[in-house]
């Protein structure tokens, strides 16, 4: 099919653009149950509008019917890319400057922004990379022209391009656990470069009946070390999440560390203890991971999560992270001090996971394979992966 030559603008391109400020303007015209499962953000209220591209053809006048303004450029967002170009070339012969979103929300979904940190002592840069549909993070540590990747997703060109802007080579790939609202694609990118991929070996197994995974991985174990630059980054076991749930710490722990910590500890939360239904159990791994954390880890550690819930997480910078001494102070379950008590706020917090995350564990563990575009369904929506 031929569409129209409209003018287009990549995820990527528009999301800079949108932090910068700009007054852009975004026209969503798919129908409006398909906003769950994902939306272009951050976008203030009064500049999103939701409108079927149907409706949009017939309408005499945007400006008037639903107050889309000609002063402000408009971002057209259907899909995949297609219908949006139909509406895009329409606007612009109505003298709208519109632009189509390059590949639709799903391209969005996709999209991952790097964003430099400041790297643990000995360590050259740290790169933290926001999946910003899905309100996923994954991260890129170098030193002396080494790198380590960790939680890459399926689309992992932007740790291999941040590495090479760095001057360096990733010797390692490391999944934190075997996610449940996205597709890994540390062994792809593993394969693909020839370096090891390493997992917790309690995570190789599909956690709703116990089958064994088919994945080939370097296994970590509590202390493991990965040596990167001269540099170590220890792993830290800390189930709960994940049976095989693991924190790596760069640095030291009682003195400006930083921790990468999956979906263990969030910014604002914990992850969720329930997603195998085998929550009783699970939730004192999470509290024993917790107060391993609170004895052993000094408030200067940095917290680096692999999720959040909200921009109400984000700093000025829109990075995510904060310093374990910050973290006390405004989470509430690390001011919890009863494990009774942490078990009765997990259990009235946990809400009914999503239908999809069964299915992405299956696959996060070799045992079921799927297209590229059923990968796509599977991971439309932001995370789900905290409680609360």
């Amino acid at each position: 099919m031929n569409f129209p030559d409209a003018a287009e603008i990549s995820p990527f391109e528009l999301a800079v653009r949108l932090e910068s400020g700009e007054a852009i303007q975004v026209l969503d015209v798919r129908a409006s149950e398909r906003l769950a499962a994902g939306r272009v953000e951050p976008v203030a209220a009064d500049r999103f509008h939701n409108v079927r591209g149907s409706e949009v053809v017939r309408l005499a006048d945007p400006e008037s019917a639903i107050g889309l303004t000609r002063s402000s450029p408009v971002a057209v967002v259907c899909g995949h890319g297609n219908d949006s170009r139909v509406i895009a070339a329409l606007l612009e012969q109505r003298g709208y400057e519109a632009w189509s979103l390059s590949g639709g929300i799903t391209a969005w979904m996709r999209m991952a922004v790097p964003r430099e940190l400041d790297p643990p002592p000995g360590f050259d840069r740290l790169v933290q990379f926001d999946r910003i549909g899905k309100g996923s993070l994954g991260y890129l540590l170098v030193a002396a022209g080494e790198a380590l990747a960790i939680d890459p997703p399926r689309d992992w060109a932007p740790w291999r391009g941040a590495a090479e802007a760095a001057g360096a080579r990733i010797l390692a790939v490391a999944d934190t656990h075997v996610h449940a609202d996205y597709i890994s694609g540390s062994p792809d990118m593993a394969r693909t470069l020839g370096v090891p991929y390493h997992l917790h070996p309690a995570d190789n197994v599909w956690p709703y009946d116990g089958t064994p995974g088919r994945l080939e991985f370097e296994p970590l174990s509590d202390g493991t070390e990965l040596v990167i630059g001269g540099r170590r980054v220890v792993a830290w076991h800390t189930p709960g999440h994940t049976e095989g749930s693991t924190t790596f710490v760069a640095g030291d722990p009682q003195d400006g560390a930083v921790a990468c910590t999956g979906d263990f500890l969030f910014v604002e939360s914990i992850g969720r203890p329930d997603l195998a239904g085998r929550m009783e159990a699970w939730v004192q791994d999470q509290w024993r991971s917790l107060e391993r954390a609170r004895a052993e880890w000094g408030p200067a550690v940095r917290l680096l999560p692999a999720h959040y819930a909200s921009d109400a997480e984000r700093n000025a910078d829109r990075t995510v992270d904060r310093s374990f001494g910050e973290a006390m102070a405004a989470n509430a379950t690390l001011r919890v001090q009863d494990e009774r008590e942490f078990a009765g706020w997990v259990a009235a917090n946990v809400s009914t996971p999503p239908d999809a995350y069964p299915h992405i564990k299956a696959i996060n563990v070799g045992l079921l394979a799927v297209t590229s575009e059923q990968a796509d369904v599977l991971e439309a929506g932001k995370n789900e992966c905290a409680v609360g």
